[in-house]
């Protein structure tokens, strides 16, 4: 009859080393952590603490806890909305465009071509360029003194001898353009990417079917796309959503509060008339907003999930 033998204990080295390597990891992580921690979680919680404050640096005795107020004074004060309204129509438009002609220039460049590699370099150019020179360009092609103006006179916006930023409807409009030359490379570059990945071999078979190039494109390039469709409309969404740089140094948020979007609301608020109270919880209701939207749009999109039943 055989004799069960126990297993022989493990090294004393063995049973000593072990709580050392449950808690390196950890260890490791632990700079990382306290950096996010002083960084990131500290600044939103000081935002959040601040909403509930009345503080003006120019008004110091009037400072003070006053719970929801500054929440409560949102809800009825309608530049607040007017600012949120445009933001959504800027974003909308924007990320819009900016995807329809990314696109269409991915497509392009990625065909094979003489002078590709310049046509590249052209087209992620100004995805280089600093905002606040992106504007200095913007102000001087849009100056009526500079004589593009005339030009785009011609187009329908603005009028001869004056800039297309003392108008509320063409200041958007010439808005949209300035951000255009800056956001569509960045859809481009991402598309461009993507487009690389796609066997060839699909676009034969489908040939082979006699699939045309439209049926080409909606049949294997588009569905191939979706995902980096889907993740970057949602980040320039939210750094539309967030833009400030531009429509700052550009309309100043006018005329009339025209081009006025919730950030620069904020800016305005927080900045120029020192209301950080006021001006954190709008940064707080920015910062719901921007989640929730995330959330719900990678929740209807289903991004990354094609394969699960």
């Amino acid at each position: 009859m055989a004799v069960l033998q126990a297993d022989p204990a493990p090294p004393v080295e063995a049973v000593r080393r072990r709580p050392r390597e449950r808690w390196t990891p950890y260890a490791l992580l632990a700079p990382t952590l306290v950096l996010v921690a002083v960084f990131l979680l500290y600044p939103i919680g000081s935002v959040v603490y601040y909403s509930l404050f009345k503080y003006n640096v120019t008004k110091p005795r009037s400072n003070g806890f006053i719970g929801l107020e500054n929440y409560q004074n949102m809800l009825s004060d309608q530049l607040f909305w007017d600012s949120l309204r445009f933001t959504t129509q800027w974003v909308v438009v924007e990320v819009g465009l900016q995807l329809v002609l990314g696109l269409g220039l991915a497509l392009v460049i990625n065909e094979t071509f003489v002078g590709r590699s310049l046509a590249r370099s052209l087209v992620f150019s100004p995805w280089a360029v600093a905002g606040v020179l992106t504007t200095t360009i913007w102000l001087l092609i849009y100056s009526p003194t500079t004589g593009f103006s005339r030009y785009l006179a011609d187009i329908g916006i603005g009028s001869y001898g004056e800039s297309p930023l003392i108008d509320s409807t063409s200041a958007f409009w010439a808005a949209v353009l300035a951000e255009l030359w800056r956001g569509v490379p960045f859809f481009a570059i991402l598309l461009l990417a993507d487009l690389q990945t796609i066997s060839q071999d699909l676009y034969e078979a489908a040939e082979v079917d006699g699939a045309g190039r439209m049926q080409r494109f909606w049949s294997v390039t588009l569905p191939h796309l979706r995902n980096a469709i889907v993740l970057s409309t949602l980040l320039r969404a939210v750094w539309e959503f967030n833009n400030v740089d531009l429509l700052y140094t550009l309309t100043g948020g006018g005329p009339g509060n025209s081009t006025m979007t919730l950030p620069l609301y904020v800016a305005r608020m927080a900045v120029d008339a020192k209301e950080f109270g006021y001006g954190s919880a709008l940064t707080v209701s920015a910062f719901l907003i921007l989640a929730i939207f995330s959330i719900a749009y990678l929740k209807l999109s289903r991004v990354g999930r094609e394969g699960q039943s």
